[in-house]
């Protein structure tokens, strides 16, 4: 009978935050994901010994993580965090205030009322810190200190460690005993990391693979003109070719792996994905005996869409007598635990995800073959928008896999021995993200820090190889092109250009700009004036405005005239993406408003056509003071209908409701049918959904508010 062969591979990565000049660490995140996803990812697979998974561990990472543990990371967000908070000076509340309320709202904060209640008051006073300050006492701003590290603690030690579940259970007025216990904890759990890793994988319990050491876009370096293969007609700058930088990178990642977790890896997931005929024949060199990309890459390979029949089996490249088995990710599969189970019950994602697999493992075995299912997405970032970060959902689902004699979870490598592998004799030059790398180039700004980071480059040699460099030491030298090879990593690129935001844009863009000054400095040169000056722009960010009139539009899903919606709020949403890349926005703008009697809402969504959204579910939810009512539209070529409405409240009678869709949606709901006053306020939200899974929300945290019967101007 065939079998499926189920493939989990999690790559963990974070930049390099640390300034090699100064020795602090930029941004605290590695430290934040080590509190958390990097050992209880790995630590969770105990509960499972039936579940053996691949985890991709990107050195730069590690190497940041041996810090933390050994307590030698200069991490100024730790500092501060632990200082007592009668001690701060003014600044350092500042820096407080601004840095620790990152994290997740609705999973991550509201989790912990006290966190919640803080953050509440930062919303509402975050433009006047000093006065904030006052607000929050030394109690507010201790119990933040606490609690946004706290937040961020795996579900593991929550559960099972006395002291850190005392801590969460004492909720509010922390102590400077408190705090020290939070660095104690942070320092330990740190120093569980490698060994972890290091312990399951001599057991055979995991495979670890490895990224090329600062993640670099490996087609790029070896020869940025590459872009232009996927990405025809794209703008590019100067051509940068380094495959020498390449080769050190992908080299210096296998030797680190050697010497700190025990073994010599076999596998490689390339940064992002990101493979060509250049990268896979100096990884075959360097004894790489597999590499995985996305089945977008594997469909542009074959010229023809990958399907479930060409996804779920091994491949071999060979070219000029080198050889790589290649894997190629479910990029759907993977997406729906990425960007899609976080808004589900976890159960329910559970089983779902378990059912896709054995449906798509069903195809492969009409065609009389065993089944490879591969799974690989980011490890770390998608759990903080899960309830307890994931936990649930993943131990649902690994129970669920045990128990079905039909799935083996299994290794690449374990995988790569059990399956045959059909040949392909060239790869397409992309990454996971749209079988291209316009992500990273082709931008403006993108280019601006290629050109950048060439001139750098193109320094660095000229300075080694000419006279003066017989006056810098070997340290000065190794120093320049450390730096160099920092800025060749892809996390730079990922925040310019308009395809993702982060609050830390500015750092990430300082950071970048402060490597390749310190690559100059160390070979004894000024630092071009040009790095003094940010490459990112100010970018666009969500827009909300209030209602400022009374509307009454028709209810036809057309655009009948400018003037009906008049008056009404707007909302567009913010289509940049953070640190996990998901598809294409779908709605537009949201538009709202009342008549006083009715409520009306508007949908403008990305469609090519009238009727392009058919097969959608959009689903409305209001709140008033004492009812929540959600009403599910079915959007079709031919309009829109009212599937259901389900609500809790008090009201005695059905609201009734209008709807159309064709070049947008429109709806209108008597407000009196949902125990909604023209004088209260009236909260809304607005979701997409196909097949019964969440595609898109807006606003994606929270609530659109206002009142009815009060437009803004008129208060």
């Amino acid at each position: 009978m065939a079998h499926t062969y189920l493939v989990f591979v999690w790559h963990m990565h974070q930049p390099f935050y640390k300034d090699l000049a100064t020795g602090e660490y930029q941004l605290p995140w590695t430290r934040m994901h080590a509190l958390k996803d990097y050992y209880g990812m790995a630590a969770i697979l105990d509960e499972f010994p039936k579940i053996r998974q691949t985890f991709n561990l990107v050195p730069s990472m590690l190497v940041q993580i041996e810090e933390y543990a050994e307590g030698r990371a200069a991490d100024p967000f730790l500092r501060l965090a632990l200082k007592p908070a009668e001690e701060l000076t003014g600044p350092e509340t500042e820096f407080i205030l601004k840095y620790f309320f990152q994290a997740n709202p609705g999973r991550v904060i509201q989790r912990y009322p006290r966190y919640h209640e803080l953050y509440e008051q930062w919303r509402a006073h975050h433009t006047d810190p000093a006065g904030l300050a006052r607000r929050l006492g030394v109690a507010g701003l201790r119990d933040l200190q606490v609690l946004s590290q706290l937040a961020w603690f795996d579900e593991i030690f929550l559960e099972t460690d006395p002291e850190v579940r005392a801590l969460a259970a004492k909720g509010r007025n922390y102590t400077r005993e408190d705090q020290l216990l939070i660095g104690r904890k942070e320092q330990q759990i740190c120093g569980l990391v490698i060994p972890t890793y290091r312990r399951l994988a001599q057991a055979g319990r995991i495979e670890l693979s490895v990224t090329p050491f600062y993640h670099p876009i490996l087609p790029l370096l070896c020869d940025s003109n590459i872009a232009s293969v996927s990405q025809p007609g794209a703008p590019l700058p100067r051509r940068f070719r380094y495959p020498q930088d390449a080769r050190v990178q992908m080299e210096s990642a296998l030797d680190y792996a050697r010497e700190k977790l025990g073994i010599r890896p076999a596998g490689m997931w390339p940064s992002e994905g990101s493979v060509s005929d250049e990268v896979l024949a100096l990884a075959a060199e360097l004894g790489v005996e597999w590499m995985a990309t996305d089945n977008g890459v594997l469909g542009a390979t074959l010229g023809r869409l990958a399907g479930v029949s060409e996804t779920c089996r091994p491949y071999v490249w060979r070219q000029e007598g080198r050889e790589m088995k290649m894997i190629f990710r479910d990029h759907f599969l993977s997406d729906l635990i990425g960007f899609v189970y976080s808004r589900m019950d976890a159960s329910a994602a559970a089983h779902h995800f378990l059912d896709r697999i054995r449906e798509n493992a069903r195809i492969v075995h009409r065609e009389g073959r065993d089944a490879l299912i591969p799974v690989i997405l980011d490890g770390e970032n998608a759990w903080e928008y899960y309830e307890r970060s994931g936990r649930p959902f993943l131990r649902t689902l690994y129970q669920l896999i045990s128990q079905d004699p039909g799935i083996s979870a299994v290794t690449v490598s374990e995988a790569l021995r059990k399956l045959p592998a059909a040949d392909i004799p060239r790869i397409h030059p992309g990454s996971w993200i749209n079988a291209n790398f316009e992500v990273w180039i082709g931008h403006e700004e993108d280019n601006t820090a290629w050109e950048y980071l060439l001139e750098a480059r193109e320094t660095y040699d000229r300075v080694t190889q000419g006279p003066e460099g017989a006056s810098l030491t070997e340290a000065e030298k190794q120093l320049a092109y450390q730096e160099l090879l920092i800025a060749e990593g892809s996390d730079w690129c990922w925040w310019y250009g308009p395809h993702h935001h982060t609050e830390n844009r500015a750092e990430f863009d300082q950071l970048f700009r402060s490597h390749l000054a310190q690559c100059y400095r160390a070979l004894g040169k000024t630092p071009p004036a040009a790095l003094s000056r940010p490459i990112a722009h100010v970018a666009a960010e969500a827009f909300s405005q209030a209602p400022c009139g009374l509307i009454e539009p028709s209810v036809d899903g057309e655009v009948s005239s400018y003037f009906e919606w008049l008056g009404a709020g707007v909302y567009r949403p913010d289509h940049r993406q953070g640190a996990m890349h998901g598809r294409a926005a779908l709605l537009r703008e949201l538009r709202f408003g009342s008549d006083g009697v009715r409520l009306f809402v508007r949908a403008d969504m990305e469609q090519s056509s009238p009727g392009a959204m058919a097969g959608l579910e959009l689903r409305l939810t209001v709140r008033a003071s004492n009812a929540e009512t959600e009403f599910r539209f079915t959007l079709a070529r031919d309009g829109a209908h009212l599937s259901s409405m389900s609500g809790r409240g008090t009201r005695h009678a059905l609201p009734h409701v209008a709807c159309a869709y064709s070049r947008i949606f429109e709806c209108s709901v008597d407000l009196a049918g949902i125990d909604a006053s023209a004088s209260a306020p009236l909260q809304i939200q607005v979701s997409l959904w196909r097949e019964g899974l969440p595609l898109e929300a807006a606003p994606p945290h929270g609530w659109l508010e206002f009142t009815p019967g009060e437009p803004a101007e008129w208060e």
